[in-house]
């Protein structure tokens, strides 16, 4: 457990352990409404946005009473802080994940996705990796798989053949060769089926060049 050890090790030394939560929270990851539960951790401090406002400007920050009773102590402002039509922005969107029962599409959708994905990676050899979590999902591109070399003008290749067939992904890595699948919760399976037919031509396009 990598991330159980480095909060011992951050603890140990009188530190805090944060969780950024911005991509990872409100239930994309599947199994989990917190990504951080994935690993059996409790953080001393969560960062959360993007996902809560679905869109509209918004982001918080929970922690202990005892780590947050110093700001009290004197005045912390913040222009934009407590905006009413955020707030109901985001109250809208809890609102919603819950009696859309989001999590579970995530978690049901996302592992139709991964294993379509790995499919395609066994007729593709360019697909080096396939990894993730419910709606959050890497795919490594790669020039051979055994020395995992990185294929970063044919992840440029598929990214675009991916957008002119209607299909918008995002990339990241070191070496931007990673496709990042993390579609909108409420993606279907239907919408799913057509992103995989979608990201087989993309990947045969970049194969050929």
């Amino acid at each position: 457990n990598y991330l159980g050890e480095a909060y011992a090790i951050v603890r140990e030394h009188g530190g805090l352990c944060i969780a950024d939560e911005v991509q990872t929270g409100f239930g994309r990851t599947g199994n989990h409404y917190w990504g951080f539960q994935n690993f059996d951790v409790v953080p001393d401090m969560v960062v959360m946005a993007k996902g809560i406002g679905n869109g509209i400007p918004l982001a918080a920050v929970t922690t202990r009473r005892e780590i947050a009773e110093p700001f009290a102590q004197n005045l912390h402002f913040n222009t934009y802080g407590g905006n009413p039509v955020s707030m109901a922005a985001g109250l809208a969107v809890l609102e919603v994940i819950e009696e859309d029962g989001l999590q579970q599409n995530s978690k049901e959708v996302g592992a139709f996705l991964m294993a379509g994905l790995k499919d395609l990676q066994q007729r593709h050899p360019l697909i080096g990796d396939v990894r993730g979590m419910g709606l959050m999902i890497g795919v490594e591109l790669v020039l051979d798989r055994e020395t995992k070399e990185p294929a970063t003008k044919a992840t440029a290749a598929v990214l675009e053949a991916a957008r002119e067939m209607g299909v918008l992904v995002g990339k990241g890595g070191l070496y931007g060769n990673v496709l990042r699948v993390k579609p909108p919760m409420c993606i279907t399976k239907e919408d799913a089926a057509f992103c995989l037919e979608v990201f087989d031509r993309a990947f045969s396009i970049a194969g050929s060049v």
